[in-house]
């Protein structure tokens, strides 16, 4: 019996691991997909051009380099499918250009918000997005054509090693790992840390007196309402928020790559298939981070949803016929006396003579 379990156990690590990589690839596809729709249409957007491309990115990488992964791991890996000389070239080539677009695409994007945010009155010290996506590709491709110079994949007895990690680029890999791992972490932790400095010092600053307030009385309760409470929270707790969210997903994400990168051969190719993969998880976290994290999309997602969704029909039912309704009208006093009709036409006789009786009196 644990003779059985033990021959078992690799098969049940490699498909539950199939198991999440298809998870992580749905929810890369259907996230942001449905973030590039809502970005398309919300107006307004300051930061669309870059959230446009960071989906883009995420897009290509989720149909190319992540279905590769599925199919063709290396062992222990996903897939058992060998890939030949020039698709192996070529995923290692798609692998070497998409993760540095995508991870100085973010680092973009984090500068944007910056200048945005602390400098909002100043456009002329905005580079057009143009520009820096230009230099964003034209890095990823620098990356990517580095990687075309590695050894082509080894005899069928061998695996296939079509990744940066493990396909003969030790030349090169440093130079990979601060392109694309180091340069963004540090300016994405300088955005979204000054992004912080900025947003603390609004918090603390005490607010202004409107004009025309009334001072405050000096009764018992006004003095009890400016009483600090018993547990104060920090007023700069949700800035901080947004910005440990950033700098730690992308940490958490793409840090293991980027020191897999710096390490011996025969150890990167050993936690290839992990470490791919949980970088490969940041395709499935920026929906979420950088796109339901702001108001305006968030807007126009809920505005799209309701359109989508179908309405349910409306019961045309009277308030009249509710049951607490018609009590109430049931019970109601009558609001003059009941008349026979034998009494209502001596009543009515009564009444003209008492208005002629009146009328000599008025006049």
């Amino acid at each position: 019996m644990a003779n059985a379990t033990g021959l078992n156990a690799p098969e049940v690590a490699a498909s539950m691991g199939l198991i999440l990589a298809a998870v992580v690839e749905a929810a890369a596809l259907l996230g942001n997909g449905a973030l590039l729709v809502v970005v398309l249409r919300t107006p307004g957007l300051r930061d669309a051009l870059y959230l446009v491309h960071l989906c883009v990115v995420d897009l290509l990488a989720a149909g190319s380099i992540m279905p590769l992964g599925l199919l063709a791991a290396p062992p222990p890996g996903l897939g058992r499918v060998r890939l030949g000389p020039a698709p192996c070239r070529a995923a290692r080539f798609l692998s070497a250009a998409l993760l540095p677009a995508c991870t100085l695409g973010v680092a973009a994007l984090g500068l944007a918000r910056y200048r945005l945010i602390v400098h909002p009155l100043r456009p002329g010290a905005r580079p057009p997005p143009t520009l820096v996506l230009t230099a964003v590709w034209a890095a990823a491709g620098l990356l990517g054509a580095l990687s075309l110079l590695g050894p082509p994949p080894a005899p069928p007895p061998a695996p296939a090693r079509c990744s940066v990690l493990a396909g003969g680029l030790e030349p090169f890999r440093p130079l990979w790992a601060l392109l694309a791992f180091a340069l963004p972490a540090l300016l994405l932790l300088g955005a979204y840390g000054g992004i912080f400095l900025v947003a603390r010092r609004a918090a603390l600053r005490p607010p202004r007196p409107a004009r025309g307030s009334r001072p405050r009385s000096d009764s018992l309760d006004s003095r009890l309402s400016i009483l600090p409470p018993l547990r104060p929270r920090p007023p700069w707790g949700k800035a901080a928020l947004a910005p440990a969210l950033a700098v730690g997903q992308f940490a958490a994400c793409w840090l293991p790559y980027g020191c897999a990168c710096l390490a011996p051969a025969a150890q990167a190719a050993a936690v290839e298939g992990a470490v791919t993969w949980v970088a490969y998880s940041a395709f499935a976290a920026h929906p979420f981070l950088y796109g339901l994290l702001q108001r305006p999309v968030r807007r126009t997602l809920g505005r799209l949803a309701r359109r989508a969704l179908p309405r349910p029909p409306r019961a045309c039912t009277s308030r009249a016929w509710h049951p607490r309704a018609l009590l109430q009208h049931l019970h109601r006093p009558p609001e003059g006396p009941v008349l026979g009709p034998s009494e209502a036409p001596e009543q009515a006789r009564d009444l003209a003579g008492r208005e002629s009786l009146s009328m000599p009196e008025a006049t």
